[in-house]
C-alpha cells in the first residue's frame, strides 16, 4: 500500500513515521509527505527520510512539494495540516483572550476561525484526491478534527474519517489507574471531538464507573490530566469528561491561568516549534541523522510533557520539563512504542485495508448512534472498522447536561462549515454566536470582524 501524507512538514511527522516503520512497515511500499515549505522539506521532511534509512527502510519515505504526485496511487491519506501556521494559532487565542473569552485552537472563537481557514483548503485538496486517487480513504487529524471531518462528509466525494487520541488516551489512562493494562476491559463513550465522556468502564465483566467517581480525587493525584476537572461536578455529571471538556467546565479558570503565565500555548508552541527547526537545520549542517533526531526528541518530548499546563496550572513548566529531558541524555533512533494518533490511524488502516476488524474511536457519521442528533452528523463514538466501511456503535449514557451541550456545539458546527462552503460572512459571525462560550452575537460579530483582519488572505473568501 501507498501512505500519503498531507503536511508531511508538521513537527509530529517524524515521530509519526518512526512509529509506523517501526510497527507496520510491511503494509506500506511508499510513504509519501507532501509539504510545499522548501525550509519544512529540508529538515522535517529530511529527517523522516533518513530515519527510515537507519531503520532499515531507505527509499520508503519520500518527500515532495507536488500534492498530484504525493497522492497518485495512495491508498490512504492521512491529514494533518495548520493553515496559517504557529502564527495564525496565535491570532485565534489572542483575539478571544482580549475579550476574556477561552482562546483555544480548537474550541470556541479559536476553533471557528481555525476552522474556517482549514476548511476551504481541506476540501481543494479533497477534490485533488477524488481525481487522482478516488478509491483512497482519506483520514483526517486537521484540526478542528470534527468540523473538518463534518466538511469533508457533506461536501466532498472521498470517503473520510476523523481521528483523535484523547478519547483513547483517556481510557488507557483509566485502564491503568485499574490495574488493567493487560486487557480484559471494556467502556462507553460518546460525544463531539474535543467534547465527550466515559459513561461506563468495565474491568472483567465488572462496572467500575462508580469507583471511578467516586475516588476522583486519586485519579487526580495518579495522573494531572484529570486535575483539570472539579470532582464535585464530574460526579454531579456521572461520567469521566475528556480533557477538552474543561474549556466548557471552567472558562474562567482557563483565561486566569493564561493571564497569569504571561502566554498562551499557541505562543509557547511557537516558541519550541522555531526552536525545533532551527536546532534540526543545525544538526544537519554539523552533524547526521542521529543528531537531528536528539534535538528533535527532546523539544518535541518538551511540548508533550507540558501539554495543557499553562491553561489548567497557569505555568508552562517548560523549565522543569525541559531539565528533566536534558538529564536523561539525547535519545536515540530506536523503535518507537506505537501509540497516540498514530496508532489510532493505524487501527482504522488495519481494519479497513487488511480486514482485521476492530474496534476505534472515530469522527463519522452519526448514523444511529447518538439518537439525539441527526444521522449526517458528525460525531466521536466507538466503531467498528472492518473491511466493508465503518459502522458506528450505539452510545448511552450521556447525562442531560452533556447532551444539552453536544447538541449546542453541533449546531455551531453545522452552521460553521455552512459558513465556509458558502462563503459567507456574516453567517460566520452567526455560527460563532451559536458557540456556548461565545457571550453573544456582537461580540461574535467583533471578533470575526478582527479574525478576517488578521488573517487576511486566509479569511479574504469570506463575503
Amino acid at each position: 500500500m501507498k501512505l500519503a501524507i498531507l503536511g508531511g512538514g508538521g513537527v509530529r511527522m517524524p515521530a509519526f513515521v518512526r512509529a509506523v516503520l517501526s510497527g507496520h512497515a510491511e503494509q506500506f511500499k511508499e510513504i509519501a509527505l507532501f509539504e510545499p515549505d522548501p525550509h519544512r522539506r529540508e529538515t522535517i521532511g529530511r529527517l523522516a527520510v533518513e530515519l527510515a534509512g537507519v531503520l532499515g527502510h531507505p527509499g520508503v519515505v519520500s518527500v515532495t512539494p507536488d500534492v498530484e504526485e504525493a497522492f497518485t496511487g495512495a491508498d490512504f491519506v492521512f491529514s494533518a495540516i495548520r493553515v496559517g501556521g504557529d502564527s495564525g494559532r496565535v491570532v485565534d487565542e489572542q483575539v478571544a483572550l482580549r475579550r476574556g473569552v477561552v482562546g483555544q485552537e480548537t474550541t470556541g472563537p479559536g476553533g471557528c476561525a481555525m476552522a474556517l481557514r482549514t476548511i476551504p483548503v481541506v476540501l481543494d485538496y479533497a477534490a485533488t484526491l477524488a481525481r487522482v486517487a478516488p478509491h483512497a480513504v482519506l483520514i483526517n487529524f486537521t484540526n478542528p478534527a470534527g468540523i473538518v471531518t463534518q466538511a469533508l462528509s457533506s461536501h466532498a466525494s472521498v470517503r473520510a474519517v476523523g481521528v483523535c487520541d484523547t478519547p483513547s488516551g483517556t481510557v488507557e489512562r483509566l485502564a491503568r489507574y485499574l490495574g488493567a493494562e493487560d486487557g480484559g476491559w471494556s467502556y462507553s463513550y460518546g460525544g463531539l471531538n474535543h467534547l465527550g465522556w466515559i459513561t461506563s468502564f468495565t474491568v472483567g465483566g465488572e462496572e467500575r464507573i462508580a469507583e471511578l467517581l467516586a475516588s476522583y480525587e486519586r485519579l487526580v493525584a495518579f495522573d494531572h490530566r484529570f486535575a483539570a476537572f472539579d470532582p464535585a461536578l464530574v460526579r454531579r455529571v456521572g461520567a469521566i469528561p475528556t480533557e477538552y471538556v474543561y474549556y466548557y467546565y471552567d472558562p474562567t479558570r482557563y483565561v486566569d491561568g493564561v493571564a497569569h503565565a504571561g502566554t498562551s500555548r499557541g505562543q509557547d508552541v511557537e516558541r519550541l516549534n522555531t526552536e525545533l527547526l532551527a536546532g534540526i537545520a543545525k544538526a544537519f549542517e554539523t552533524g547526521d541523522v542521529n543528531d537531528a533526531w536528539a534535538t528533535y526528541e527532546l523539544l518535541l518530548g518538551v511540548r508533550r510533557d507540558t501539554y495543557m499546563r499553562t491553561d489548567v496550572d497557569g505555568d508552562s513548566g517548560q523549565g522543569g520539563a525541559r531539565a528533566a529531558r536534558e538529564s536523561h541524555g539525547p535519545a536515540r533512533l530506536e523503535h518507537a512504542r506505537l501509540g497516540g494518533y498514530e496508532g489510532i490511524a493505524l487501527q482504522v488502516i488495519d481494519g479497513l485495508g487488511s480486514g482485521n476488524a476492530g474496534e476505534v474511536i472515530v469522527n463519522t457519521r452519526n448514523g444511529s448512534s447518538l439518537g439525539f442528533l441527526e444521522p449526517d452528523d458528525v460525531v466521536e463514538v466507538p466503531a467498528l472498522v472492518h473491511a466493508g466501511g465503518i459502522a458506528p456503535l450505539a452510545t448511552d449514557g450521556l447525562s442531560r447536561s452533556a447532551r444539552a451541550l453536544v447538541a449546542q456545539v453541533k449546531e455551531y458546527e453545522r452552521a460553521t462549515v455552512e459558513a465556509a462552503v458558502t462563503c459567507d460572512a456574516e453567517l460566520a459571525a452567526l455560527a460563532l454566536a451559536l458557540h456556548p462560550l461565545v457571550p453573544g452575537v456582537s461580540v461574535a460579530r467583533e471578533m470575526m470582524a478582527e479574525y478576517r483582519e488578521l488573517h487576511g488572505r486566509h479569511l479574504a473568501y469570506l463575503r
